[in-house]
This record gives structure tokens, C-alpha cells and sequence, in this order.
């Protein structure tokens, strides 16, 4: 029985795939041979900024090489976020991504340049971020029920600050008006900072902030915190109801902290950066720090953390078409 001759055009492809198998394995196995840079793409100062420089310490004891932050804010994490998605997927360059960058500004930016899921292949879920609606000291309202009553009474007139679209301020003031029927007054600042100055001036009704950029005036008594944004009540504020606790059912809204990678990143390398990321998470003393930054340890590694991400971008789908905003 003669054997036929594979086509010479099947050998070559059969041979190009054993090559890049074996070139992509030799990377994996001699990685990283080179600092990595971590883009964050929000100003220093802020929760991603402090999560990516923990992270960033501890990856490079495990990994021997230096980890380099490098910050690039601008226009709601977009700038840093493209960097990223036309960075070589080598392993060496990785990003902090959040609820925003990774889940809803393609509800809000049409050109975008870049897909949150396509673009990219998660890695590591670092911890989930609660906000808490807070007032200015002197407000009239002592309870979520009141500013409710209020807004009922007086559709749209009641002012909210936040840092701009897609941000954990933005989302939960109109996650607030779905659950409610009610309507706000969305006031933008560039930073999340410039909203309570102003809040504290009185010269908006609420902020919905982060605990961590709240605790300071929290404690310093220059606002009054009514209520948390997560679904039960924070081991951190004991005292503070959840706004479901507080008359707005089955609200919840926490913004996350992850590491990403460009698609096309070897999965050996996606593999070892989501196993130490996830080590790191686990330790004790790296869970203290983060929940001292108001960020919940997590963990996920990166099959669930996209499973996970899926979910969100489908959940604020929903509720930012409900609220009938348009990408612009």
C-alpha cells in the first residue's frame, strides 16, 4: 500500500506551528529578563495608584526584576488603557484596571480605541471598592430617606459630584435615580478631590466617594456619612447602613481593582503573573494595606475574574441604557 505525501503546504504550517510553540515556551521559561512596566492610568494619589505601587513592590521580590509604575491619566483611564492594548503582548507591560476602563466607558465613548474584553486578558481581581454618600456637615439631611422625600417632592434639584463619566461616582448616583425614580444633578470636577472641596463648601448636595478619599473627612467631621454603596454593611463602618439597609432596595454598587495584560500576552506568563498577583492578595499583611486604602482582597485569577468582568459589563449595560445615556 503506497502512503500519500502530505501537501507541502500542510508541512509548512505544521512546522510553523511547532516553531511558535516552541518560541512562545522558551519566552515563558526565560521570562522576565527585563523590568516590567505597570500603567496606571489615573493620577498618583488615588486608590489604583496606591494598589498598583503595593502590587508592583511585592511582584518584583517574587519575580527578581524591577516592576515600574507608570502613571498616564486622562479623559476617564482612556489614554493609559490604549497604551496598553497596542503595547507589545511580550509580558512586559501590564496595567491596573478598574470598573471603568475594563466594564462601561464603551457606554460612554463611542471611539474608544480599544475593547475592554478583546484587547485584553485579565489576570488577577485585586479587591473590590465600596463608596459612601456622604453630605456636606451642616446638611439638612440626616438620612438617604430624606434626600429621597426630597427629590420626590423636588425632581432635579439636588446636585451630585463626581469625577466624570463611568467613574464609581457616576454609576452609583444613577443607580441611585434607577432604583428610586428619582433624578440628581450630575456635576463633574476632574478629580474626585475637587468634589469635596466643594461638597464641603456646600456648594453641592452629595458626593458618592470612596472610603478611602471620605474616611479623612469622615473622621475629621467635615461630612456626615449616610450610608455605604456595598450590599451589606463594612467591617470598617459598623455603624454606616448599607443604602439597602437604608430604603433603596437591592442596591449595590463597589467599583474593583484588577491587573490586565494585552491580549496575546503567552499564557504561561499570564499564568505566573496571575498565580503571584493572587499570593500577593492572600498575604496578611498586603490585605491590611489594601483595606486601609478601602479596597476588600480578593484574588480571582483569570479565567473567574473574567467571568466576573462579563458579568459587570452586561449589569451597568443594563442600567446605564435604563438611564437613557448615549456614547458620545
Amino acid at each position: 500500500m503506497k502512503l500519500s505525501t502530505p501537501p507541502l503546504g500542510a508541512i509548512r504550517m505544521a512546522i510553523f506551528v511547532i516553531a511558535a510553540a516552541v518560541v512562545t515556551q522558551a519566552h515563558a521559561q526565560s521570562w522576565p529578563s527585563k523590568p516590567i512596566k505597570y500603567v496606571v492610568p489615573f493620577s498618583p494619589g488615588g486608590v489604583s495608584d496606591g494598589v498598583g505601587r503595593l502590587i508592583a513592590q511585592h511582584l518584583a521580590e517574587k519575580l527578581g526584576q524591577p516592576v515600574v509604575i507608570e502613571n498616564k491619566p486622562g479623559v476617564s483611564g482612556i489614554l493609559g488603557t490604549q497604551a496598553v492594548a497596542h503595547a507589545a503582548a511580550d509580558g512586559y507591560t501590564v496595567m491596573g484596571g478598574t470598573i471603568t476602563t475594563h466594564a462601561v466607558n464603551p457606554f460612554f465613548t463611542q471611539n474608544l480605541g480599544y475593547s475592554p474584553v478583546k484587547d485584553f486578558v485579565p489576570v488577577t481581581l485585586v479587591g473590590m471598592v465600596s463608596n459612601v454618600l456622604v453630605v456636606p456637615a451642616d446638611s439638612r439631611f440626616n438620612s438617604v430617606q430624606e434626600i429621597i422625600a426630597e427629590l420626590k417632592a423636588k425632581p432635579d434639584s439636588l446636585t451630585y459630584g463626581t469625577a466624570g463619566a463611568g467613574t464609581s461616582q457616576h454609576l452609583s448616583g444613577q443607580l441611585f435615580q434607577s432604583i428610586t425614580g428619582t433624578q440628581l444633578r450630575q456635576i463633574i470636577y476632574k478629580g474626585g478631590s475637587q468634589a469635596m472641596i466643594d461638597l464641603i463648601g456646600g456648594r453641592i448636595d452629595m458626593v458618592f466617594e470612596t472610603v478611602a478619599a471620605a474616611r479623612p473627612m469622615i473622621d475629621g467631621k467635615r461630612v456626615k456619612v449616610l450610608a455605604v454603596t456595598s450590599k451589606a454593611r463594612l467591617p470598617s463602618m459598623p455603624g454606616v447602613p448599607s443604602l439597602a439597609e437604608a430604603g433603596v432596595p437591592n442596591f449595590e454598587m463597589q467599583s474593583w481593582q484588577g491587573v490586565f495584560a494585552p491580549a496575546g500576552t503567552p499564557k504561561a506568563v499570564v499564568e505566573r503573573l496571575s498565580k503571584e498577583i493572587a499570593a500577593i492578595v492572600a498575604a496578611t499583611e498586603v490585605q491590611n494595606k489594601l483595606r486601609n486604602m478601602g479596597v476588600e482582597p480578593d484574588g480571582r485569577t483569570s479565567e473567574r475574574f473574567l467571568e466576573f468582568q462579563n458579568a459587570e459589563i452586561a449589569k451597568w449595560g443594563k442600567v446605564i441604557k435604563d438611564a437613557g445615556i448615549r456614547a458620545e
